[in-house]
């Protein structure tokens, strides 16, 4: 069972930065696709952006392309979100996912999830 923690959530003003820490349990960067999601008050939990276990594929949400990045450092179980020029629509809780790498679409399919992390940007 893979366990996942997210961190780095806050209050920002728009057009700030802000990275997204996501800690695993175990070595999943080596074995898992992992990805970011988020869930705005009312609405559906949507896919943000992700990367495959051998770091060769990324995926991005339309959203988010050339404001937020994907990262993840092997030796440390670790997987980020950097966002920059955070809009008040980012407002959400995000999720870290994993699930085991695969060649199907990043945008689905994961089995593993963390407990969330507040994004608020404030205009």
């Amino acid at each position: 069972q893979v366990q996942l923690v997210e961190s780095g959530g806050g209050l920002v003003q728009a057009g700030s930065s802000l990275r997204l820490s996501c800690a695993a349990s175990e070595r999943t960067t080596s074995r898992y696709d992992m990805a970011w999601f988020r869930q705005a008050p009312g609405k559906e939990r949507e896919f943000v952006l992700a990367i495959s276990w051998g770091g060769g594929r990324t995926s991005y949400a339309d959203s988010v392309k050339g404001r937020f990045t994907i990262s993840r450092d092997n030796a440390k179980n670790m997987v980020y979100l950097q966002m920059n020029r955070l809009k008040p629509e980012d407002t959400a809780v995000y999720y870290c996912a994993a699930r085991t790498g695969s060649i199907i679409s990043l945008t689905s399919g994961y089995d593993y999830w963390g407990q969330g992390t507040q994004v608020t940007v404030s205009s």
